[in-house]
């Protein structure tokens, strides 16, 4: 038998770790005031889950973090290259090999960037937000998604007309909470006065933070937060592996960010010698810049959980070895490192 036909059968036969809850490998956390509890890592599908990666790494992954205590899946409808297809993946590995653990998952998306031709595609419009989420459940053969996100602010829509959006996917059954993405304080507190009217069980903003961007501190969101009773689920807590040991010598040309052009050999200079103090800092506690990193920004009481994104199921394994805990002494010298 062909050792590649038996590497797929053996996959599709492959169960979930009966001891996946036992491991103590991640630790969960309330979604702000809700009775929702998330994993403290959360895995992203932002990139490697699209047309052109390999479908049976992605299926590892998913096992992969599902037998840590990973339960939480975020993906969002333009998720691939191409867009729509890491739904479509995720959607096929949950039909083959996850029938009958839906209930132990929370899954999310998102709608808010472009995903088709026309007026209609794009926004924070009703007609684009309910549309895009019956897509995205047909692309993912789901009855309904935990929680669903408006992906960024849309100016030219009205708030209002966005958050009853939101609220009617919720009444109809279609998502069982909502949360909005990359809206700063101001937005925020616009959003929450509308859904604390309708009583929508809104519990997340989902938002960039890291060692090396600090807005959601500087806008004071994390206070308001913790305030309201929602929570801060964070993306790019690695600054899209800036803090990790990827770039020590300097940007490979196959990395993500050098492809997007996001980051250039001159910015990398910039920040070289923080990171390379905040690399012997974690070393001194016995972690990798990595760990440090997303044990640092887990420390703030308002964070619900970071999202991390993988390529392999070994990235996943060394991105739950964390460790919140920090004295008031660990704290201060990474402010002084960061300054």
């Amino acid at each position: 038998m062909d050792e590649n036909f038996k590497k797929l059968i053996g996959n599709r036969e492959r169960l979930p770790d009966p001891a996946r809850y036992k491991k103590g490998a991640v630790h969960y956390r309330w979604a702000g005031k809700s009775g929702l509890k998330l994993p403290e890592i959360s895995l992203g599908l932002w990139q490697n889950f699209g047309s052109f990666d390999n479908f049976e790494v992605m299926r590892d992954m998913i096992f992969t973090a599902f037998d840590n205590g990973i339960t939480h899946f975020d993906l969002a409808n333009n998720y691939g290259p191409r867009g729509g297809s890491a739904e479509e993946n995720f959607g096929k590995i949950l039909k083959e090999s996850f029938r009958g653990y839906r209930d132990e998952m929370v899954i999310s998306t998102k709608a808010g960037y472009p995903m088709w031709k026309g007026p209609y595609g794009d926004g924070g419009s009703k007609k684009y937000l309910v549309a895009s989420l019956d897509q995205s459940l047909s692309r993912m053969c789901l009855d309904y998604v935990d929680i669903f996100y408006h992906h960024r602010p849309a100016p030219e829509t009205p708030i209002e007309e966005t958050c009853y959006a939101l609220h009617r996917v919720v009444e109809q059954g279609k998502a069982l909470y909502i949360g909005i993405s990359n809206y700063d304080r101001e937005q925020t507190e616009a959003a929450v006065n509308i859904f604390r009217e309708l009583k929508t069980p809104f519990i997340l903003n989902q938002v960039c933070y890291n060692l090396l961007d600090r807005h959601v501190e500087e806008d004071r969101l994390n206070e308001y937060a913790l305030q309201q009773g929602f929570g801060l689920i964070v993306y790019s807590p690695l600054a899209q592996g800036l803090l990790t040991d990827k770039y020590k010598d300097g940007i490979p040309a196959d990395s993500r960010i050098r492809k997007s052009g996001t980051l250039t050999e001159e910015k990398l200079s910039g920040v070289l010698g923080t990171l390379a103090s905040l690399r012997a800092f974690a070393a001194e506690r016995g972690q990798t810049l990595a760990e440090l990193a997303l044990s640092w920004v887990l420390k703030d009481k308002a964070v619900s959980s970071v999202i991390i994104g993988a390529s392999s199921s070994e990235q996943i394994l060394e991105n739950i070895r964390i460790d919140p805990s920090f004295t008031d002494e660990e704290l201060e010298r990474i402010e002084e490192i960061c300054k």
